[in-house]
């Protein structure tokens, strides 16, 4: 696997399964967050994250920590070899993300944007306790349309993710 997507919802895991897939197998990590939110997390310009993101793609080998896919999935889906599909409890989810919003070392993530920190927004909280009725469907049309023959692997629960960084040889 030399070009992999991670999706799943917010709180799930997604960043910690790319740092960690990065090390083992010495490939390049591509955060979205930072490529499209400026400080205070202020929504970017569609235009210039679809060109950063073709740019930070351009390799033949990477890991993508996000999904963006009505911005970029015709980007990221295409080209992907591999979508991992992370699926945690809504209870886990929250209780991550409300977690890293209080996480000391959060300055120094590399996943987080450059003027940003996470904090318990009712958006953010209110997309976790949604994504079964409304961002999994949603996942699920744009997978479908755009990487219908990808490889995708569901992993659900922290066993099956660390099953299955186990089972990726570095």
């Amino acid at each position: 696997m030399r070009r992999m997507v991670i999706l799943g919802n917010s709180g799930c895991g997604k960043s910690r399964l790319a740092r960690m897939l990065g090390a083992r197998l010495g490939l390049p990590v591509v955060h979205l967050d930072p490529l499209y939110y400026g400080a205070g997390w202020v929504h970017g310009d569609a235009a210039t994250f679809r060109r950063r993101v073709t740019e930070a793609l351009a390799g033949d080998a990477w890991i993508v920590d996000g999904a963006f896919l009505s911005l970029v999935g015709d980007i990221t889906l295409p080209r992907a070899e591999h979508v991992i599909w992370l699926e945690q409890p809504r209870w886990r989810a929250l209780a991550r993300a409300l977690a890293r919003c209080i996480d000391p070392r959060q300055a120094a993530r590399a996943d987080l944007p450059a003027g940003c920190r996470d904090t318990p927004s009712r958006e953010m909280l209110a997309d976790i306790w949604s994504f079964e009725r409304e961002g999994r469907p949603d996942l699920e049309r744009r997978l479908a349309t755009l990487a219908p023959a990808t490889s995708i692997q569901r992993l659900r629960g922290d066993r099956a993710v660390a099953a299955f960084v186990q089972s990726i040889a570095g």
